[in-house]
């Protein structure tokens, strides 16, 4: 290829008719590698493309389908160090998190797709019991999935290897054919993905990848009217926009929102268990996380002690070049970006919020690092509590009693992913019971790859991951016939 990136359309590399941009290294300020800009023409195109391979690839046997998946995460495992690489120095994660949490995840989405069973359906027909029609008498009904038909998949900038695979795998099992339009501060990644599904097999117009910087380009990716649904990783903001052009033509959609997650640490948890887990918003992808929990809610009883253990525990992290084996917070994806977050930090000593650690820059060379970031003292009617911050900060605030704990968390506009800390099992799994979040992690911060994951409210529509996926890029049909 030549020296800028081309564009992926109908199988074929082309040139973009925007020319390229420069994507940029958060950690060096150093140019990464040139990226294309497409044109509304070229991602039509795309699209277009993807609805002519739909038939074909639709009708192609399930385990056919399942092992284009194998052989593409069997080339993404292979090429886990430049890969890795690349990911690091587009979005800034440290080494560790580039390998596991990016190609890795990826690999493993693409191996999990891959399976089929039984062999000839993604997802079992379900057999539903006759009943009586009338005079038409007994009828049987048989419930299958079909394919959407073409997916637009738009990704966020936070992992542009798991997130697209995420999308991309499900998408393709069940049939689909699919438009990636990757988020444009770190789009290279995605097109390796494509050259592993290429080299995998995926025939020309499966796959289509088409990036820019110009708000053209996602909106076309959108508004054809090849596509039949559009799924979406990103703020709740161009979520609403993506929203209102889909339910004019009613296509299907899968929103991933944006999230302000509550942490609710009772005073009988473990507090080393809460503070580690509460500390990975200021450690993974340097809170550049929907899920993080960032809005923590303190019994009054541990309220001091933990605010002082976060405190320790943000201080101790290393901020830095995060090639570097030690380095624990790297930099955020742009200058813009910290900007935004550091107006936010600010913003919460403005309403009276306590700076307790962190909230400037490190003395670095170069590079969009922040300080990981405390605030306690604060109200639940604060900005800094309300709104998704998306960096390293969290905000702390006192209750009383779980039924106070329960009113404060669910006094928000997203519902993405809460978090419980107690020693009293019975009343955790009561609690997360009367959260309205789409997930709920008991004593901890891990996610089970199998379950349901998507939000309530302004957090997001609809629900992937595992099986979930493969049914959220399907239709039911009904099939009826006399008994």
């Amino acid at each position: 290829m030549s020296e800028g990136q081309r564009l992926f359309v109908g199988g074929a590399w082309v040139e973009p008719d925007g020319g390229h941009y420069p994507v940029t290294d958060p950690a060096t300020e150093e140019t990464v590698g040139w990226a294309p800009e497409a044109s509304a023409a070229q991602v039509r195109a795309a699209c277009a493309a993807a609805r002519e391979a739909f038939a074909a690839w639709s009708g192609t046997r399930p385990e056919e389908r399942a092992a284009v998946l194998g052989r593409t995460a069997e080339i993404i495992r292979g090429s886990m160090e430049p890969y890795a690489e690349l990911a690091r120095a587009e979005t800034g994660a440290t080494t560790g998190t580039a390998r596991a949490m990016q190609v890795g995840v990826a690999a493993a989405r693409f191996r999990r797709y891959a399976r089929v069973e039984p062999a000839e359906w993604p997802v079992a027909p379900q057999i539903n019991e006759a009943g009586p029609m009338g005079k038409a008498g007994v009828l049987g009904a048989l419930a299958v999935r079909q394919p959407v038909g073409v997916v637009t998949c738009i990704t966020s900038y936070n992992n542009p290897w798991a997130n697209p695979a995420g999308k991309v795998a499900p998408a393709l099992a069940m049939g689909n054919t699919v438009v990636v339009k990757p988020a444009p501060q770190d789009p290279l990644s995605v097109y390796r993905m494509a050259q592993a599904l290429e080299a995998a097999g995926a025939p020309p117009g499966v796959v289509n990848v088409v990036s820019g910087r110009d708000v053209a380009v996602g909106e076309a990716a959108v508004a054809s009217d090849d596509v039949d649904m559009v799924s979406f990783t990103g703020s709740t903001a161009v979520g609403r926009r993506i929203a209102e052009v889909c339910g004019r033509d009613m296509k299907r959609q899968l929103m991933e929102l944006g999230g302000k997650g509550a942490a609710l640490v009772f005073d009988d948890a473990d507090l080393a268990s809460a503070v580690a887990g509460i500390g990975t918003t200021f450690s993974f992808y340097s809170g550049q996380i929907c899920t993080a929990p960032t809005r923590v809610l303190a019994q009054r009883g541990v309220y001091d002690r933990l605010v002082e253990q976060l405190a320790a525990y943000a201080a101790r992290l290393k901020v830095g070049d995060p090639r570097e084996r030690d380095t624990v917070v790297g930099p955020l994806i742009s200058a813009e970006h910290r900007a935004r977050v550091e107006s936010y930090i600010e913003l919460g000593r403005k309403e009276g919020a306590s700076v307790v650690v962190g909230g400037e820059r490190p003395p670095m060379d170069a590079g969009f690092y922040l300080t990981p970031t405390l605030l306690a003292d604060c109200t639940n009617d604060m900005r800094v509590a309300r709104e998704e911050i998306f960096g390293p900060v969290v905000v702390v605030l006192p209750f009383d009693d779980e039924e106070e704990a329960v009113a404060l968390a669910n006094d928000s506009d997203y519902g993405l992913l809460d978090y419980v800390w107690s020693g009293d099992v019975a009343r955790a799994f009561r609690v997360a019971r009367r959260l309205r979040a789409g997930g709920v992690g008991i004593n901890t911060v891990g996610r089970n790859m199998e379950a349901p994951f998507g939000g309530f409210k302004k957090s997001g529509v609809g629900r992937d991951v595992g099986s979930y996926a493969l049914h959220a890029y399907s239709e039911v049909q009904a099939i009826v016939w006399p008994g």
